[in-house]
């Protein structure tokens, strides 16, 4: 299927175990460890802010070797280039340019629009390269069974195809989740979810051009997902994570405190979310709050106990002598998630095990609660979720005016 027609039809636990005995503020630095293993060749595609982070990261780990990039922006990938030694022979451009680079690498890393996830992940296993891949994996339903199904197939000839979750990637978080799975803290009786944040700046004052729209994806719909799959999905995945799929959601968005007009994605949601035991509330904005400060947090209570998180802070269980946990504190979990996730991808390539790709099915059902909000909050009305699954809609990129 080529890249239009894929387009027009979709829109488009943790392997991590080796770091549970990490320091709660810092990430095991595989760069630091002794090494003797394969190094593989992995190419980056998408060389903005968080492209060029986790490459940094995936520079310093020992079992790779960056060989390779691509981004839409030839000014782009150059600087990334520079700052990674890669050769100008390696540096792509254009829509398409990742498929000339998948020739030369074992493996990739997607950081592109949220929007490009899909097809990227689909060329990269048929070419027989193992994909990490950034959050989030899809932007619609249709986008994210592909993404799943992409897993499944590609576990049974040994590809490896890992979602880069922070959260997912942290002992204290593993801990958490494990626990509460196991009954720590009782049934779920209602819980409350935040994410707040300032706005992301524009990256082009030109959005209506092509390519000014494009830099500035982040805030358009149909390239990055609405805010609640973009960004507020750090911290619903940890809402999924522990109580899986809502079976109704009720609630509002809309953009009423950004200081533009630039795009269509919301600056706010507030939602309810309800689980077959217990609903949890979830609120977030995406634009300046007069210095209120970043939230990323998670409070649930059940009849035996209450579990908090914070993104980058304390993880811990409150409850009674048999409940009680202290859990810990990660305080640069941006990166040390990132860190281990990236030394779980290594693992299982060296290892020629994917053990099923499990964390796909995570960073699926995380992505389908975001856009059940989103669909809820839009519909203005209680929406259940076979209600949103039966009329959610494929989302098609518009993609005019730019080069292939």
């Amino acid at each position: 299927m080529n890249r239009r027609s894929f387009f027009q039809a979709t829109g488009i636990a943790s392997l991590a175990s080796q770091f549970a005995a990490q320091a709660a503020d810092k990430a095991a630095d595989p760069a630091k460890l002794p090494y003797d293993g394969p190094v593989f060749k992995i190419g980056n595609i998408g060389c903005g802010g968080r492209g060029t982070f986790v490459s940094g990261i995936i520079a310093e780990n020992p079992g790779f070797k960056l060989t390779a990039a691509c981004d839409y922006f030839e000014d782009r990938v150059k600087t990334f280039g520079e700052k990674f030694g890669v050769a100008a022979d390696q540096q792509f451009t254009g829509l398409d340019g990742y498929k000339k680079m998948l020739e030369h690498v074992d493996a990739v890393a997607i950081h592109s629009p949220p929007g490009f996830h899909v097809q990227q992940a689909i060329d990269a296993v048929a070419a027989g390269k193992h994909v990490l891949i950034a959050k989030p994996v899809a932007i619609d339903v249709a986008g994210c069974e592909v993404i799943r199904q992409l897993a499944k197939d590609a576990a049974k000839k040994g590809i490896v195809v890992l979602a880069d979750v922070q959260c997912r990637g942290d002992e204290f978080f593993q801990e958490g989740m494990k626990r509460i799975h196991e009954g720590a803290i009782g049934d779920l009786m209602f819980g409350e979810c935040h994410y707040e944040a300032d706005l992301i700046p524009l990256q082009s004052e030109e959005d209506n051009t092509p390519e000014g729209r494009l830099k500035n994806w982040i805030r358009h719909r149909d390239l990055a997902g609405d805010i609640i799959t973009e960004q507020n999905i750090h911290a619903l995945d940890i809402v999924s994570w522990a109580f899986g799929r809502p079976t109704r959601i009720s609630g509002t968005c809309g953009r009423g405190g950004r200081p533009d007009n630039v795009g269509d994605v919301s600056d706010h949601f507030a939602l309810l979310f309800e689980f077959q035991k217990g609903t949890v509330t979830f609120a977030s904005r995406q634009y300046a709050a007069w210095g209120s400060p970043f939230l990323c947090d998670n409070r649930f209570v059940g009849n035996k106990g209450a579990f908090t998180s914070k993104f980058g802070g304390r993880v811990m269980i409150r409850g009674g002598k048999e409940n009680f946990w202290a859990g810990g504190e990660s305080k640069n979990l941006y990166r040390s998630g990132s860190v281990n996730n990236v030394e779980s991808f290594r693992a299982a390539i060296a290892a020629k095990d994917p053990k099923g790709n499990p964390t796909i099915e995570g960073a699926v059902e995380t992505t389908l609660l975001t856009l059940f909000g989103e669909f809820a909050a839009k519909a203005g009305h209680s929406v259940t979720w076979d209600e949103f699954i039966r009329d959610a809609k494929p989302v098609k990129m518009n993609l005019d005016g730019l080069k292939a």
